[in-house]
């Protein structure tokens, strides 16, 4: 495989290729491949999203002084879901590079773009580990924290857990929480169901193939629940 043009593309050479390598091997590629010799980029996509976050985070912090931190959280949450990271994935051209099974490579557009996602989180977790934090940072900013501008000019991060954490805080005084209730699928292609909850209380459930989706349902659901 080679890696050169996605290193010129994020401007990134890396110094283990194997963790590059590693970042774009999806679970089921490994079910057609037996021998490859690296393990699929679930472990990586675990670290990068830890780094996207806390990257993310900081950088809003120093940037809003005088935000709260149900503003910070929106804006957080609107440059960071799933349908902004795999638009960046695209725009870094990840998706020419990601090993997928046959099957999964014909798979629905918003299958795809839950993979790009991932995976664009597993390449922050390799970025991280072969070359430091301020590297990372560097490139979450490149990439991720220069879509700031539109996510605030077209208010995109007025999403659905957004909102319902204002109401429920104001009216309520308590935070919503997110938990899954189950998995079901294969695991390469699992479909996850989680509830909203506030306190201990169930409000709403939600489905989807990835928990970023799954709990915006779940949030919708309860929006709409306090409108009737």
């Amino acid at each position: 495989m080679n890696l050169k043009d996605l290193e010129n593309k994020i401007k990134i050479k890396f110094k283990n290729l194997n963790l590059l390598k590693e970042a774009v091997t999806h679970r089921s590629y490994l079910n057609e491949n037996p021998h490859w010799p690296l393990p699929n980029n679930e472990r990586l996509e675990f670290l990068g999203d830890a780094v996207l976050e806390l990257i993310v985070t900081e950088y809003l912090f120093s940037r809003f002084p005088k935000y709260v931190e149900g503003q910070l959280t929106s804006l957080r949450a609107a440059l960071v879901n799933y349908q902004m990271l795999s638009q960046v994935a695209k725009n870094n051209s990840l998706e020419n590079y990601i090993l997928l099974s046959k099957g999964e490579a014909k798979d629905t557009a918003r299958a795809k773009e839950v993979i790009l996602a991932d995976t664009f989180e597993a390449l922050i977790g390799a970025i991280y580990l072969d070359q430091g934090y301020e590297e990372t940072k560097d490139f979450i900013k490149r990439s991720v924290l220069s879509n700031l501008k539109e996510v605030i000019e077209q208010n995109l991060y007025s999403d659905p857990k957004s909102r319902l954490q204002e109401i429920v805080q104001e009216q309520l005084k308590v935070t919503p929480t997110y938990k899954v209730l189950k998995e079901f699928g294969p695991d390469h292609q699992k479909t996850f169901l989680i509830g909203v909850f506030y306190n201990e209380k169930l409000i709403a459930e939600g489905e989807g193939l990835s928990k970023q989706e799954a709990e915006c349902q779940a949030a919708e659901k309860a929006l709409k629940g306090m409108e009737e």
